[in-house]
Order: C-alpha cells, then sequence, then structure tokens
C-alpha cells in the first residue's frame, strides 16, 4: 500500500522515521537514518504528509522536503507526548517518531507556520539583537556584583550602573580597576552592536509595505512590526485574530466543566520575544492614552480604571495581536479604528 504519513523524529545525525500506509499500518520503519540520508530517503517517496516537531533544522528540513513534493506539518512537542505509547515502548526516538506520526493526522491538531528563508533570516536579526540585549544585562548585572563585595552598592538602572562604576573605577585596587574598566568597555561594544541591529530593524521596516502598515497601530513600532511579519508572514495559518493571539498566549487558559465556565490567567504560550514585544507597546499605549481621545484610547483607559494596570496592558496587547492579524490577512481591506 501507498505511505500516506510519515513522522520524523529530528536530531542532529542520526534521524528516526516512522511512516504508516491507507490501512493505518507502520509500512515505513527507520529507527537510525544518518543526517546524509534522510533527505534522498523521503525525495524517494511518492508525495505525503510528513511530520515533524518544531525544533531547531524543522523550517530547513521542512523547506526542503515541501520542495520534494510532499506536505509538510510541523508541531508543537507538548502535543505528541500524549501520543506516546509510553506503557508499551517508553521513550526513545522510534517512538517519538511514531508519535509524531499519528499526532499529525488528528484533524483538529494545531500546527507551527512553516518559515520561508526570507523569513528565516529577518528573525535571526531580531535572536542575534536579543542575545546581545541579554549579554549586556548580564555585563552590568556582574558589574553590580562585583562593586558589592567593595562595599559599593548600585541600583538597577543600567545608566547609573554605568556613572558610577566610572566614578568609582580609579578608587578600586589592583585587578579591580581592569576587570570593571573591561566590563565597561563591553558594555560600550554590546551598545554599539545593539545600535546597528536597530538599524538594521528599522531598515527592514522601511522597506515593507506590510511593516508600515502594522506601524499605523498604536503600541507597534518597527521591532514588533517587523517581528510580526517574520514569525507569520501574513497570518494565513490562523483562522482569526483571537487564534493568533491564543498562539501567542495572550488568552486565558479555560478550565470549564459541567457546563461551568472557569477563565485562569494568561497561558503565556507561543513565543516570548513577540509576546514581550505587544506588551511593552501596549504599556506604552496606556501611558500615552490619558492625553488623546480616540476610540481606542478611551477604551484603554476605562479598562485600566475597571479592571486595573496589568489586566489592561494584556488586554491591550491581545487587542493589538488581533488588529495586527488582520492587517496582514486582509491588507488594505482592514480599515484601521479611528
Amino acid at each position: 500500500m501507498t505511505i500516506l504519513t510519515v513522522g520524523i523524529d529530528l536530531a542532529k545525525n542520526v534521524f528516526a522515521v516512522h511512516g504508516v500506509n491507507e490501512a493505518g499500518k507502520a509500512e515505513l520503519v527507520r529507527p537510525a537514518v544518518p543526517r546524509d540520508k534522510l533527505h534522498e530517503l523521503i525525495a524517494s517517496l511518492p508525495p505525503c504528509v510528513i511530520g515533524m516537531e518544531a525544533c531547531s533544522g524543522a523550517h530547513h528540513w521542512a523547506r526542503l522536503f515541501q520542495a520534494s513534493g510532499h506536505t509538510v506539518r510541523l508541531i508543537a512537542p507538548k502535543f505528541v507526548t500524549p501520543y506516546r505509547m509510553t506503557g508499551k515502548r517508553g521513550k526513545n526516538d522510534a517512538a517519538d517518531a511514531a508519535a509524531i506520526c499519528e499526532a499529525i493526522q488528528r484533524p483538529h491538531m494545531r500546527f507551527v507556520p512553516i518559515k520561508d528563508l526570507d523569513q528565516q533570516s529577518r528573525l535571526m536579526v531580531h535572536r542575534a539583537r536579543q542575545g546581545f540585549v541579554e549579554q549586556r544585562t548580564a555585563t552590568f548585572n556582574r558589574i553590580r556584583g562585583l562593586l558589592s563585595e567593595f562595599g559599593i552598592v548600585l541600583p538597577l538602572k543600567a545608566a547609573t550602573v554605568r556613572r558610577r562604576a566610572c566614578e568609582c573605577l580609579e578608587d578600586l585596587p589592583g585587578y579591580a580597576n581592569t576587570v570593571i574598566g573591561d566590563l565597561l568597555s563591553e558594555t560600550t561594544r554590546l551598545d554599539e552592536r545593539i545600535a546597528q541591529y536597530d538599524a538594521h530593524i528599522q531598515a527592514m521596516a522601511k522597506d515593507d509595505e506590510r511593516a508600515r502598515r502594522l506601524m499605523l497601530l498604536e503600541g507597534v513600532g518597527p521591532t514588533t512590526a517587523t517581528c510580526l511579519l517574520a514569525m507569520i508572514g501574513n497570518g494565513h495559518d490562523f483562522d482569526c485574530g483571537r487564534q493568533f493571539a491564543a498562539w501567542l498566549g495572550l488568552a486565558p487558559g479555560q478550565y470549564s466543566s459541567g457546563g461551568k465556565t472557569r477563565l485562569g490567567r494568561i497561558t503565556k504560550a507561543g513565543d516570548a520575544y513577540l509576546r514581550n514585544l505587544l506588551v511593552l507597546g501596549a504599556k506604552a499605549l496606556l501611558a500615552a492614552a490619558k492625553k488623546k481621545a480616540d476610540t481606542i484610547s478611551r477604551w484603554a483607559v476605562a479598562l485600566a480604571e475597571r479592571r486595573g494596570y496589568w489586566r489592561a496592558v494584556v488586554a491591550i496587547a491581545a487587542k493589538n495581536a488581533r488588529m495586527a492579524w488582520a492587517v496582514l490577512r486582509r491588507g488594505e481591506a482592514f480599515a484601521l479604528p479611528a
């Protein structure tokens, strides 16, 4: 029989492949396929549905398999776990491949959007910039920790740490002067690198018409707009804006039973970086809303007064996510609110 569905457990060097036919029986079971043989194996199969966990290298393999005529589905690892037959096989690569093969056949399963080369390269700019920012924060914290050993306790604010550390640099004994001086120089280098990547993001936003439309939304700047485009493209993988907001983790978790609805905290699922950008944009929108009289500003102020600051911030971020999806999905047909 013809193989219809294939599950692949991705790894660094050796992959597990599990394929089932029309009757649902395993017809292709390869527990150890070398990296250089995987593409050849999949290319030799007739067009079928291939499932993989969304992990490092998954988008690269997805693009290769799509070029061979296959339909590729990327699935979050947490959605595969319930389909792993732990009682029978335990946890191993072959069992993971079989579980992936089973999970992607479910009719209502949610999948991860596959990124093209342009999206992947643009997202790398954001990931690199994020890493530089984290390094800079870690360096400032290291300076604060080291200076505290000499009785110099500094606040959290980066500008204050830099200024106070420079002021006391000459008074530090021996190698302490050298170490703190080198760390301050490192923060300056990271500042320059972050500024370079900010310029890259500004250029990406300026050159893309979709990014310019996204930036018409209050609370969405070049960084958020370009990250949205790199993550979801035109938004065709989501049926509605609320689904996109839930994918980002900006919707409350539901614990309902017996006809009684219980909504919990927001799930914080999805990409933390993009969610953080939307939350920061929502904070900026709420801070400026008191001086404005447009519909969204009035709604935001009223919501903060009624439900509190942080609930309002999350609600604004979720609303911006839904409107951003509408801008990308509908294009010119979507009218921005007045």
